[in-house]
Parts: C-alpha cells; structure tokens; sequence
C-alpha cells in the first residue's frame, strides 16, 4: 500500500496465543487502549480472565476468575471486574485491591473514561467513579434520556475537558423498510449530555466522539462533536461544535455523505476515533469499511475495507494517532496515516492542493513543501507580508524559520500605522508556539536592549523560547537568576555552576552536577565560600566527602582550606564527618583532627574519644597529648608502654573505678601484675580498695595464687580477706578457701568462717579441722560444723570433753545436727562418760535422729538397757517409730517378760528385724514375728530348720501365695514330703474356705503332683466334705486321673455325674482314651458325637456304618458320608450324602471325584444337590462333569435351562483340559469373543480366531493371537494382531521379546514400521523401532533418528547406539537431547570423520568445563590448525590462565597467538605474559612495549631483569622502562647510563621526583663530561635541582654557560612569588581595614596574634598561570641520548 494514504497492521492473532473463539466476542472481549486486551473465557470448566499486553504479546496472563465483565486500565496494570452489581478494581502489579462497591441496580455497559475515573452506564443513570483516586462510592452524573430504554449501550465517551458526556447505544427497527419510513433497521441512539449545563439532547447516530481543534487565527482550540448516522436514504457524518467561547471563531457545522458500497446496505458505522495530531476522523463500520474524514472541512480522504469481519471493539492507536481494533476472526488490526504518502495522495489523487497544504501544516507532514516556499514567495513580493509570515510561522517541520527568513522580514520595510513586520511574525510565532534558537536570539535582543526582561520571564514560564547558552549569555547581562535558569533549560553547565556560586547557592551545586554528570572545580569553590560563610562551605566539604559515589574532593585539600583561615571548629565538624567511616587511610587524618582539638579545645577532643569513632590514629602521640591536657584516662587507654602506664595507673583517685577495673582487662596478666604492685607499693592505703576489685574481677585471668601472693607479699590481711571473699563462692580451689578461712579468723569474722566452713564444699577438712583446733577459738562452731560435715564426730567429741567443752557437745546435738545424736552417745561411751549425763543428754535432744543407730550404737556396747526410760517416755509420747518398739521387743525378748503376747498384739515394731532376733533365743517366737509381718522366705526357714512343718502347712493354705507355694514344693527340696503329707493331712481338712482349697490344688497342679493331687481330690470328693458336689473339683479329678492314672477313669465314669461331659471327652480323646469317650457320648445320647469318635478317632468306618444303620438318623449317615469320603470311598460316600440327602459338602465332594474321576457317581449328587441347593458351584460343577463325560448334549440341554452355573469358568477349564469342543460350546453361548478367539485358534481356525479378535476387542486376545499365529508362522495375520498390541505401550516389550526369541528380525520390523502411521502411535514405538534398527538394520538408524528424534525415548536409543558402536547415530543423538558433554566426549573418543564446525558448536555448549579443556589438548594432539578457531568459540568460558599453562606444558605457544591477542584485553597476568614471552621470542619490541604500556598484569621486575641483558637495545631500553615504572631507578639509570641513553636517563630522574637521584646523574654527567646533558637536566629536573648544588658544580667544573638559565629561572620565581605575597597582604590589609569596625571581636579570634596565614591554597601559583616551573614552558626531553 505504498500509494495508499493509510498504513494497515496486523498486531497479532488472538486464537495463535490459545484464546478460544468462542470467547471473542463483544460481550467477552474488551480494548480500553493500545495497551491491553481483557478476556473472558472458560477452559475445562474453569472460568479465567486473561489479560495479553500489546506491547508484549508472548505475555500472557491468566488468572481463575469468575466474572461477568472486566475491563484493563487503559495505561497500567489495573484491571476492573463486574460480578452481578458488585464492582470491584485490583491492581495486578502491587496486588492491592483499589475498590469494591455493590450497585443498587444492574450495569449493562461500563468503561474507563480517563486514567482515574470509571464511567458507568445502568439501567436509569450514568455515573462516574473516581476508583484510582480513592473515591468510595461512584457519583450519579445525570438520568439516562428516555430515548435509550431498550437499546443496547455499545458506548460512552466523555470530552477531554470533562464537560460534556455522550451515550451511545443501537436497537433493532421493526418498522425498517416499511413503506413511508425512512429509519435503518438498527437503530442509533445517543444522548449528549452537558454537565455545566445540566441538560441533555437526544441525538439519532451510531457513533461519536469528541475532538480539540484549533482553526487558523483562534487563540484556543475549538471543542467539536463529530457523529455518523445510518438511514435508510443513506448517511451523514456531522461535525459540530459544543461549548463555544469568545473570542475563537465560531466552527462551520459541517454535514457530509459516508459513502457505503452496493453490496453494504446493511452496513451502518460502529466505532469512531479523532487524531488530534492530523486533525482526522476515523470512521469504522460493522463490514470492516474504514472512512478518514478531515476534520476541518469534511472531506472524505480514503475508505477502504480493511476486515472480512466485524471490528466489535476499537480504541485510539496512540503511538502512530490512528485507530485499532478487534475482529470477530481474533484479528488485532491498527489502522493509521501514512505521513509519507498522506499529502501527495490529497495533491494527486484528489486534485485537492489547499487541504494537501492545511493537512501538512497542521501535522507537519511532508509533501507540500514546493507548494509552501511558492506560496511564501509569492505573498513576499506581493507585499502581503502579514499572510507570508503566517505560511513561514506555520511551514511544517520549520521548513521555512531559519535565520534567512528572519533577514528578510528585518529588511523588510515598515508600513506607516501597523507593526513591523518582524513583530508580525514573531507575533504570529509566539501565538503557535515555541520559538527556535535564532528565532529566541532576535526576540531577546531587542527585548533586553529596552530593559523589559518581565516580557522574556513571560515568555520562558510559557516555554516560548528555546533555551540556549547564547541565550543565557545575552540574559546574564540583564538578570543573573533569569540566565541561571536560561543556562539550566539549555543544559550548560559550567554555566549553571558559576551561576549558582555568584548567586551563594552553592547547596544545589552538588545535586545539579550530580544529576547533569558534570564536575566542577570543587576546592576552588570551596576556597571562596570559606571566607564568605565558614559554616555553608563545612556543608558543602560534608555533602562532598559524603557522596555515594565517593569522596569528590580530597580531604588534605578540604582541611588545608579551613586550617588556612584557623577555622578549628569547622575542621573538626567536618572532619568527623567524612572521617565516620575510620578507614586505616585516613589515619594521617585523624591524628591531625586529635591533635588540634588537643590543642585548641581538650573537651571536644574527649568527647571525640570516648564515642570510640577512630581507631587508625598514632596512638602515643595522641596518648603523650592527653596527658599534658590532663585528660589521664584517655592517656592511660593509649599508652602501651608498661612504665606510661604505671606511672599514671598509681593515681587512681584520679579515675573511675569502673573504668580503672575494665581497663585492667585490656592489658596483659604480667603488666597487670606489674601495675598492681606498683599501686600496692606507692600508696597502699588509697588503692587497696580498687587493687581488690581488679583482683576479684580478673581473678581466674591473674591466678588466685598470684593474687594471694601479692597480697602477702604487703601483709593485707584485710586486703586478702576482700578480694578472697568475692572469689571464694565460685572457686573451687581448696587452697583460695583455706587461706579465706585464715583470713577471716584473723580479721575476727567469726560468722564468715562459720558460714564458709558450712557452705564451701572445696576445702580440705582435715587441714581446716586442724586449724581451728590450733586456732582455739572462743566459739567452737566453726569446729563443730567441719567435724559434722566430715564426720570427724568420734574427733569432735574427744576433743571437746577432753578440753572441759561439753558445753559444745550439748549444742551440737540441739542446735547443730540431732542427727549426729548416736554418733555422740557412742562416743560418749568409749570415754565412759557417765550414764546420768548420757541420759540427760539423749533427754535433752529435741531434734529427730534415727533411733535404729542409736539402738545399733548402745546395743554393740551391750548397754541396751540404758535406753529404756528413754524408749518409754517415746511411748508415751505416742511415738509410731518402729524403732522404739523394735528395742522394747527386744528388751522383751531378752528379759522374757511375756515376749509372745507382745509380738502378737503390737503391730508397730518391725517383723523382719524382730523375728532375726528370736531366731537364736525361741524359733516359735521368731515364727510368730514372721507370720505377722509376711515374712515369706524368714518364716520357711525358720519351721524348715526347726521341722515345724505343721505351722508351714497352715501358713502356706493360709497365705494363697501361688510363688510360695512353688518355692516350697520344689522337687530338690527335702522338706517337700513332710510338707505335702500336712498340707493333705491337716491343713486342707481344716480349711473350710474354697479359696484356700482352690488355691493350693492349683499350686499341685502346678507343680506336678498328680498322685498326691488326686489323694486330695478323692479325700474331699468320695468321703464326704464341704466339697464333695463340686462340678470343677469332679472335672478336675477327671482331668488328673486320664492324665496320670487311666485306669481310674472308666471307673470314675460309672460312679460320678455332674461333671463336665464336652470338656472330659475331649481330654479323654486328645488322651487316647476313645472307649471311655464313646461310653459317655452314648451314654448321654450324643450320636453324632459317638459315631464322630468311631469313625475319626477309633477309624472303624464298618462299625460306624453299623451304628447308623442301628440309629439311622441323617446327622449319622452324614457324618458317616465325610468319614467315607476322607477314605477315598466316593461311591460309598455319596451314596451315604444321599440317604441322608445333605448337600452340604459339595465343595469337597466335588474336589475329590474330580480328582478320582467319578464323574458319572458326581453327576448323581449334583443332581441330588440342585433340588435343594441353587449354588453355583454346583451348576457349574454338573457342567463340567457332562464335559468330562462327553454328554454334549446333555450340557446343551443343561445350557438352554435356566442356570447359575459359572459358564466362564467352566469355559476355562475344559480350554484347560482341552476339551475345545465344550470350550468353544460354552464361550459361544455367553458370547465371549476373546475365549472364543483363543479356542478357535486351538481347534485351528485361525481366520475365525481373528474375527472373533476382532469383536472382542481386547488387548490380551490380540495377544493370545498373535503368539499363536507367530507361533505357526502366520505372519500375515500375526502382523493385523501384532498393529493392536504396539500401540499400547505396556504390551510391546512382550511382543517384541516374542518375535526376537524366535529369530523373526524383519517380521517385527516389519511389523513396527507398519504401526508408525497409526492414530495411536506412541514414543515408545518409534524407540523401540531405532532400538531394532541398532540391532539388525543399523544403516537405516540414522535416516529414522533425523525424521523422528523428537518423537523416541532418547535415553534409550542412546544405550542401544552405544552397545551396537554406531558412533554417528550416538553423537546425534547426544546433540539433539542437549548433552553436548557426551557428544563431545564421543566425537573425541570414537569419530574417526572429523566434523570441527560440529565439533565446535557442541564444544560452546558443555556444562562440564574440564571437556573443554580436554577438547584443547585434543586439537592439540590431533587437530592443530584449527585449534586457534576453537579457542576463539570457547573463549567467553574458558578459564584462559589454565589453558596458557596447558599450551605452555605442551610447548605449542605460537599456535595461539591469534587466541592471546584476543584474550589479552582481559588483562590477565598469566595471558600477558605468555604473549610478551612470544614478543620477546619474536622479538618484536614494538608490539611489546605497546602491550607492557596497555596491559600492567604481570610480572615486571622478573621481565626486566629477563631483558637487562638482551642483545637487542630496545629490550634493554623496555627493561629500564619497566624499572622506572617501578620505581627502581638505580637499575634504570644502570641501564641507560650503560647504554648511553641520555634521554631515557633524563626521563627516569625526572620521574622519580627525588632530588637524590636527580643530583647524582647531574654529577654523572659532568664526570664524564657531557655538559649538555648537565644543562637538559638543570631544565628537565628543575624543580628537584637544589640551587647550591648547581652552584656547586658550576664552580667546581666551570659550568657557569650551562647553568645560566637554570639561575634566571630560579630569580624569575623568586620574584614572582615575592610579588605574589606582596599583593596577597596587600588584600589581607585592605581586608581587614575594611571589618575592623564590624567585626573586632572575629579578628581576634582568627589567630592573627599568633602564626599568621599567608600561605595561599595548595596548587595556586600566583603569577604562574598555574603552570610548574613558575609560568615557564613544560620541560621537554632534550632528544639526545
């Protein structure tokens, strides 16, 4: 369409990235804007929005919900969804839900009408809801018109100014076509409403929109309304304006035809767009028609169809100010004009010049410009200069404002009564708009001349001028902040910068380089806004040091600026801040920030220690200056020297001891020491209290036993007992404790010593026992409380009663530990103390003790008696301690004061204890204790060693202890017997408990004891007793005689009832016993339980037989058939089932006549069984035994009755057995084609089998067939079987395995290759043909892998290709599965056809880099050449030091030379010096200079002393280079003095910057008597040449020729400089006069008594022009070697 006006794209295709069509549609699909589209649709019953953004088509977002409308912001990612009348809007980017509203009515059509506002249509009114901006709730605007009930809203637009809303909807027309009527039949309806107005009109029309637009000579843009409306008769576009305002021309209501073709009668416009750069209308129809309007006047540009489909949905294409769209096909369509060939087509095709030029002056477009310069020519010199200046002002794209037509209106002459006509024309230009730089030049000239700078503030605030430096230039003159913002319009920042330093704005300076990318010169200005405004210029030194980028003016610099002007507090405010960071660089300066604040103000310097902001400072220097400023402790944090410290640690009064205490810490355990003598010694008395707090704290650090030492050492004990007593709670170092307990008796801390001696658990006791002994103190408890502790009781006790101290005795045992009470009394009876105090002393203890030790004590001293008025007066108090009455009994017992009624009616004393007391003095006593208390084991003891075995038998009947009993009944006891015969003879006739009878036969059960059992039994059962009815003891003697004695039993039968008959038979079977067992079922008429014993247990089928003929009961006869039927007596057996007609059993009989093949007697009871019986198995059963006898049609007959046989199942086995006929008889009547199929394979109907196959459809038939096709080699129909069974995956291992068994390799081949075009063909097909490929046709591989190698288990086909060698096949493979290691690895290892473009492609991929590094020593040994090639493609990932040393080890370095030149840009040090050792080879001194220059990463002084001996000079030359470059210039100077080279000599002085050097190769040269070089290097070293030294020399060597200019120069600056200082104090003076009478005071206080500042800032050379050797020429080499 390169003729055609428009330009016509198609974005995208909507149902291309997976949009249903269905789902494109007006009612699901909605465009706000050229940025996104909004989808409704439902994808597997799931409801989904999806949201595609134009601009990025491929990013497609879809999201679960449920909705009835959404629509996207026209902008940004917010998108508004409409569920029933809840409303809500979510921002997608942030997540967050903007706002929710329930509507009180429906909403049939809403929209975005601007970046914040929804519009929305109801049922009765239009509101608008300004959701973005927070509004609540939507606000009513104004009632729908009566007109638009019924129709359906397509849309609503609202004017750019907000003023004037439109609704637009359609109907359909019944009465369309109808004669006398002229309406379409879809009818357009719109309401335009005005809202400064409140009123609306009705308006007939399909589509509208609102523009801006501005006629020729208006100075506002007019607001139009352009509608298209549809009849019958045809169709109007109408263009209108709304709201018109004075003073714009009114716009001409324009009304013209939209022409629609013949075959579009019933088209009718459907969306409208306005471009407000072109000023046209874009008009789309519902066929696809697009129509371009000019809006000025109407005419019709083009129209064309551009869609076979409706566009339901458009919205202004802003980047290109055209229209875009969606079809009903998904199509996203853009219509636009096409500025190239918009105008020569309005020129050609429509004849229309006039609106060819209005249309490109409006726009800008290109096309008319011929026709303009004509136009502008021909007013020119008509003299019509008012219309020419308007066609220049106008000329699209500045076609004709250029300085020439400025020119030529200036030469233009004036008309006597109007303006000139420059104004004209610069008129006109500002009128439309900005002027350009020459045109802004002209006009401001002028303007400033007269001095009315407002006109150009005007017209800047206007943007009507273009900003530029010569602008700003022309302004500055005039107002300084105009040019400064001229200056920042126009981007020129140097002159923004002195702007804003002459205006002392100097903040924004920092931001505005900042963000323009420019740097000023900072010290300079920081060095005028010093002396202007000190505390302005500490700001902006911070704001400097503290950009984020970096410090952006040197600190040295900053702070030599402020120290010049004496500003202490200045520096230091700043240098704490750009010092915050404490870098180990800025050492220097925070020692100069110390140190003047040191000086100048002690306090500031404190306190800036004590927040601890530095650390990289000199410290003694700083330490040395506390101290003279008396700031001590900050002295003694610095000093590290111990004799610092102890000379100013000893005044500790001068501290704080918190401090002091916490300074000790940082110091070492020695100089720690070290310091405490020292205080100790220098003043004990005022440092002993800190000297023990340091001791406590750092106690574990120092050692306790330094400590106490040290403490010693100076005899404190006071000293000791204080910081020992702080430590001795949590040491646990004996000694720390026994030197506390001597210090605190020392110190008369009798209580600390008590409480020590209690609590402490380290010292050692017997050192401290005797200690205290020694000590002899008045109080004893100390003593008494180590000696408790430890149990030195029997020490305590001897000592105090030796020592007259029983005093302390009885406060032992009262106060101390009662406990200890026996332990006294013991002890007082060793010393034969007398009884009387012993007994006052036990009635004195108020406390508890334990009573048995007490007895224990007295009672090994044989004086128990001396405890009875004790034990009494304990009764008395109502004591329950079985210890008191443990010691009464005993008393007892000795005293045989009536021992056995006290042990038989006290139950307080302890049995165990009391009974081990008899047992030597009276047994029974001991019995009796023992009894008592349940003393199982003391009690069989006693009456065994005694032989009381009557007291035993009534103890153990008594006891019902089970576990006793059996201790005692054990078989190796000798006592068991005796025991036994009174236990039967004694004790269970006494007892007339069941318990206790219960109880003791179990225990002989138990134990085994059957004949004395059933003596027991028969003795409480035949005789009589309590027990003779008892039904378990009769059971029991039963039980106990069939097991022990049987010959009892038939006996016992006869005589007893009452007993349990199913329990006794049943042990008497299990026994053997079957006689006894028949006599008492027949004897309590239980048959079948008889004839159960004669036929199971007795085996004697004929007596049983016998016993029911003589009963002939059908339970009998039953039983007697399972009898016979366990014998194998089949016949008997069912013939036995039958008289007692039980079919009960069928299963069994079943399974043994099939077994036997009674077939013909099953028959019989299966037809006995069916008449009461409808089982199953029966039916199917009677089935299968007609097949086994060949009763075909008895089976038919069978067949066609009704049945509930299992016709499957007998199917199954007659296949099984063979019978194929009967098979195939029973599969057909249950129409099972896969048996069927199977079976007619067997009876050899293959081509039947297949069909049945067929008609069964089953996998596993297809099966069957197809291994007995292959089976008999019918391959043909093996293959039809073989298609069904590869398509499922699961079967075709099996298939396969089949076929290859049995050798058939182009059969399955065969077979596979037929089943790939197949529907169902899967990825394991396609597999397993490569796998069979690999196998037996390996040429036919690879032509199968490049068709389907996305379509195979790649994986698989890989093992395969690797077991058949098919290297090749492999290596493609490994390249399309994207494993480029392998592939690698195989093409090294196995190709032998060397593919390197392959190769390298592969190499680039490799996750594995070792590969690739293996790659290079494969080219290395196998493909040489083309190894530079694979390093360039490996480049980016290879590890380029490894692979020089791999180079280098293989001594191939030139082969990558290409490869090093590459790679050297990386500056690499391994890289650099391999390509420099190539050079050197080479030797190519060029390139290596220029690589040692460009490069620094290696090894220079290694290369220069490789080179200091080449052959070649320039090597050596490159060698004294590098030497120089490191500062080594002894050796470059050895160098070139060597080689005579004179420059490079006068080079290396000058660059060394010492005057050393520069002095000594001056004297080299006059010794060897090259004054030349004398006089170049008193030029080149200037500034490091010391005067005396060339006057020296001079004199000595007479050099005064050569070295005349050198002392004019040096006169030349000393005179510069001394002018310099001259007129510098000049100003200082003049300065100074001039704030004397302000400022008195600040000078005094600027330091000018003191050292007076005349130095200038670093760098500033007055009179230099700030260029070295004092404004004389740059020193050049002198070009001589």
């Amino acid at each position: 369409m390169a003729d055609k006006p428009i330009t016509f794209t198609e974005h995208l295709q909507l149902t291309a990235l997976g949009i249903q069509p269905a789902s494109i549609s007006f009612q699901s699909l909605t465009l706000q804007s050229d940025h996104f589209i909004c989808v409704r649709e439902n994808v597997n019953d799931t409801n989904q929005v999806v949201v595609i953004d134009l601009a990025d088509a491929n990013n497609v977002l879809r999201r679960p919900i449920t909705a009835d409308s959404a629509i996207m912001h026209p902008k940004e990612k917010i998108i508004a969804l409409k569920a029933g009348r809840q409303l809500q809007v979510f921002n997608l980017a942030t997540k967050q839900k903007l706002g929710s509203h329930l509507m009180n009515e429906d909403v049939p059509f809403w929209t975005w009408i601007n970046d914040t506002t929804l519009g929305l249509v109801t049922e009765r009114e239009v509101q608008h809801w300004k959701v973005v901006d927070g509004e609540a709730q939507p606000k009513k605007m104004f009632d729908r018109h009566p007109t638009l009930n019924g129709n359906q809203i397509i849309n609503y637009r609202v004017s750019h100014d907000g003023q004037w809303c439109v609704v637009v909807g359609i109907s359909s027309n019944p009465a369309a076509g109808q004669p006398g009527q002229t309406a379409f039949k879809i009818k357009g309806s719109m309401q335009l409403y005005s809202i400064e107005r409140g009123v609306s009109q009705p308006i007939e029309g399909h589509a509208a929109a609102f523009a801006l637009f501005k006629q020729d000579g208006a100075n506002n843009p007019s607001k139009l309304f352009s509608f298209a409306n549809r009849t019958a008769t045809g169709a109007k576009l109408h263009i209108v304006e709304i709201g018109h305002q004075a003073p714009n021309p009114p716009f001409t209501k324009k009304a013209v035809d939209v022409f629609f073709p013949p075959e579009a009668t019933n088209d009718f416009p459907v969306a409208m767009q306005v471009s407000s750069k072109h000023g046209i209308i874009y008009l789309v129809t519902k066929f696809g028609f697009i129509h371009l309007y000019d809006i000025e006047s109407g005419q019709c540009i083009y129209m064309n169809r551009i869609s076979g489909e409706t566009i339901f949905t458009s919205a202004e294409y802003e980047q290109s100010h055209g229209i875009i769209g969606v079809n009903r096909k998904g199509q996203v369509l853009s219509v636009s004009v096409d500025e190239d060939t918009i105008v020569p087509y309005i020129q050609q095709s429509l004849n229309n010049p006039e609106l060819a030029i209005k249309l490109a002056t409006r726009a800008g477009l290109p096309g008319a410009d011929q026709m303009i310069v004509q136009q502008y020519q021909t007013f020119m010199q008509n003299g019509q200069y008012g219309e020419a200046a308007k066609i220049a002002a106008n000329s699209p794209r500045g076609l004709l404002r250029t300085p020439e037509t400025i020119e030529a209106f200036k030469r233009l002459p004036n008309v006597p009564g109007s303006l000139s006509p420059i104004l004209q024309y610069f008129g006109i230009l500002l009128e439309k708009g900005e002027l350009n730089k020459f045109e802004s030049l002209e006009l401001a000239r002028p303007v400033i001349q007269q001095g009315k700078k407002q006109l150009l503030e005007k017209w800047l605030k206007e943007n009507k001028l273009e900003c530029s430096e010569e602008l700003g230039d022309l302004v500055r003159v005039a107002d300084m902040s105009l040019a400064l913002s001229v200056y920042l319009r126009a981007n020129v920042p140097n002159k923004v910068v002195a702007c804003f330093a002459e205006l002392g704005q100097f903040d924004k300076i920092v931001l505005y380089s900042k963000k323009v990318g420019y740097t000023p010169d900072y010290p300079q200005l920081l060095q005028q806004l010093v002396r202007m405004n000190p505390d302005k210029a500490t700001e902006l030194a911070t704001q400097l040091v503290n950009d984020e980028n970096g410090p952006m003016v040197d600190l040295d610099r900053v702070v030599d600026i402020f120290m010049s002007q004496n500003m202490i507090q200045q520096a230091t405010s700043f240098l704490l801040d750009a010092l915050k960071n404490n870098l180990p660089e800025q050492g220097p300066l925070q020692t100069k920030l110390l140190e003047m604040n040191l000086v100048n103000a002690p306090q500031v310097a404190d306190a800036i220690l004590g927040n601890e902001m530095f650390t990289h400072y000199d410290r003694p220097r700083i330490a040395n200056l506390c101290e003279k400023a008396g700031l001590m402790q900050r002295a003694l944090e610095h000093y590290e020297d111990i004799n610092d410290i102890k000379r100013c640690v000893v005044h500790s009064n001068l501290y704080k001891s918190e401090w002091l205490v916490d300074y000790f810490g940082r110091l070492t355990v020695e100089q720690s020491l070290e310091c405490l003598q020292e205080m100790l010694r220098t003043n004990m008395r005022e440092n002993l209290a800190v000297v023990v707090q340091i001791a406590t704290k750092y106690s574990d650090l120092l050692g306790p036993v330094k400590l106490i030492e040290l403490f010693e050492q100076f005899k404190s004990s006071d000293g000791l007992y204080y910081y020992l007593g702080s430590v001795v709670n949590v040491s646990e170092d004996p000694e720390v404790h026994f030197k506390y307990i001597q210090a605190a008796t020392r110190t008369g801390q009798i209580r600390e010593v008590e409480r020590i001696c209690r609590e402490s658990n380290y010292y050692n006791p017997e050192k401290v026992k005797n200690f205290l002994k020694e000590a002899r103190l008045s109080d004893q408890l100390p003593l008494i409380i180590v000696c408790d502790r430890f149990d030195f009781v029997h020490d305590l006790v001897l000592y105090l009663y030796q020592n007259g101290l029983t005093n302390f005795i009885e406060i032992y045992v009262q106060r101390v530990n009662s406990a200890r009470t026996p332990q006294v009394i013991g002890g007082l009876l060793d010393v034969d103390c007398d009884e009387t105090v012993i007994k006052n002393l036990l009635m004195s203890v108020t406390g508890t003790f334990p009573i048995d030790e007490l007895v224990d004590e007295v009672e090994k001293r044989n004086r128990l008696k001396l405890l009875l008025p004790w034990l009494n007066n304990k009764v008395e108090q109502g004591s329950t301690d079985h210890g008191v009455y443990n010691a009464i009994a005993k008393i007892s017992i000795d005293s045989n004061n009536n021992p056995e009624a006290f042990l038989k009616s006290n139950n307080l004393y302890d049995p165990a204890i009391v009974g081990k007391y008899c047992e030597q003095r009276d047994p029974y006593l001991a019995y009796i204790a023992y009894a008592k208390g349940f003393c199982d084991d003391e009690l069989i003891h006693i009456t065994n060693e005694n032989q009381m075995y009557k007291h035993q038998a009534r103890y153990l009947v008594k006891r019902r202890d089970k576990e006793l009993w059996i201790q005692v009944l054990n078989p190796e006891s000798i006592h068991r017997r005796a025991l036994i015969d009174q236990v039967v003879g004694t004790a269970i006739p006494e007892s007339t408990d069941p318990d206790d009878v219960s109880t003791t036969v179990q225990a002989f059960i138990h134990m085994e004891l059957h004949g004395p059992l059933l003596e027991l039994l028969e003795k409480i059962i035949l005789e009589p007793s309590p027990f003779s009815d008892n039904r378990s003891l009769k059971s029991l003697m039963f039980l106990t005689a069939i097991k022990n004695d049987k010959g009892k039993v038939m006996g016992y039968v006869n005589k007893i009832d009452g007993y349990d008959v199913d329990a006794i038979t049943k042990v008497a079977i299990d026994s053997g016993l079957y006689e006894e067992a028949f006599t008492i079922y027949q004897k309590h008429d239980m048959h079948a339980e008889a004839m159960n014993v004669l036929v199971e247990h007795m085996v004697s089928i004929d007596r049983g037989f016998s016993y029911a003929n003589k009963i002939n009961q059908p339970a009998v006869w039953s039983r007697l058939g399972k009898a016979q039927l366990d014998g194998l007596r089949v016949k008997d057996a069912i013939d036995s089932y039958i008289k007692a007609e039980d079919p009960s059993n069928f299963a069994e009989v079943i399974e043994i006549a099939n077994r036997a093949g009674k077939h013909d007697d099953l028959v019989r009871y299966l037809q006995m069984a069916r008449k009461t019986a409808r089982e199953p198995k029966i039916d199917t059963e009677l089935a299968y035994a007609y097949a086994k006898t060949d009763r075909l049609h008895d089976m038919e007959e069978f067949l066609s009755m009704t049945n509930v046989a299992d016709i499957l199942e007998v199917g199954e086995k007659c296949f099984n057995d063979e019978l194929y006929q009967a098979a195939k008889l029973l599969f057909s009547s249950i129409s099972n084609w896969a048996r069927l199929a199977t079976t007619l394979i067997y009876l050899g109907e293959n081509q039947a089998a297949v069909d049945a196959a067929r008609k069964a459809g089953n996998t596993q038939v297809w099966k069957q067939v197809n291994a007995a096709c292959v089976d008999k080699k019918e391959f043909r129909l093996a293959q039809i079987a073989g298609l069904n069974l590869i398509v499922h995956a699961e079967e075709l291992p099996a298939l396969l395995n089949l076929y290859e068994r049995n050798g058939y390799f182009d059969e399955v081949i065969n077979l596979m290759e037929g089943g790939l075009g197949l529907e169902r063909a899967h990825m394991g097909m396609f597999t397993e043909l490569s796998v069979l490929y690999a196998k037996y046709r390996p040429e036919k591989l690879m032509e199968h892998l490049k068709l389907f190698w996305q379509r195979v288990n790649i994986p698989k086909v890989i093992r395969a290709a690797e077991q058949a060698h098919l290297w090749p096949e492999l290596v493609f493979l490994y390249i399309v599965y994207d494993e480029p290691d392998n592939a690698a690895l195989a093409m090294m290892e196995r190709l032998s056809d060397w593919d390197h473009d392959q190769f390298k492609k592969v190499c680039v991929k490799v996750a594995n880099m070792e590969i690739a590094y293996k790659a290079v020593h494969f080219y290395i040994q196998h493909q040489p050449n083309l190894l530079p090639d694979l390093l360039a493609a490996l480049s980016p990932r290879l590890d380029h030091g490894r692979v020089v040393k791999l180079l280098q080890n293989e001594d191939h370095l030139p082969l990558i030379k290409p490869y090093l030149i590459a790679t050297q840009k990386l500056n690499i040090a391994v890289v650099n010096e391999a390509y420099n050792d190539l050079l050197i080879e080479e030797e190519d001194h060029v390139t290596l200079r220029s690589s040692l220059e460009t490069h620094d990463q290696y090894d220079a002084i290694k290369l220069a002393k490789r080179m200091e001996n080449h052959e070649l000079l320039e090597f050596r030359r490159i060698a004294a280079l590098l030497y120089r470059l490191n500062n080594m210039y002894d050796e470059s100077l050895g160098l070139s003095k060597a080689d005579r080279l004179w420059r490079d000599a006068l080079e290396t002085a000058a660059a060394s910057k010492e005057i050393a050097v520069a002095e000594e190769l001056a004297a080299y040269f006059v010794s060897i008597g090259n004054k030349d070089a004398f006089a170049a290097i008193l030029f080149v070293c200037f500034e490091l040449v010391r005067p005396d030294f060339v006057e020296e020399m001079s004199w000595r060597y007479g050099l005064g020729d050569y070295s005349k200019p050198f002392f004019l120069q040096s006169q030349r600056d000393q005179s510069s400089r001394l002018a310099a200082l001259e007129a510098e104090l000049r100003e200082l003076k003049a300065k100074s006069k001039k704030d004397e009478p302000e400022e008195t005071s600040g000078l005094v206080g600027s330091g000018l008594g003191g050292r007076l500042m005349i130095g200038g800032p670093a760098g500033f050379m007055p009179n230099g022009g700030g260029m070295p050797n004092g404004g004389m020429m740059m020193a050049q080499p002198t070009g001589f070697y």
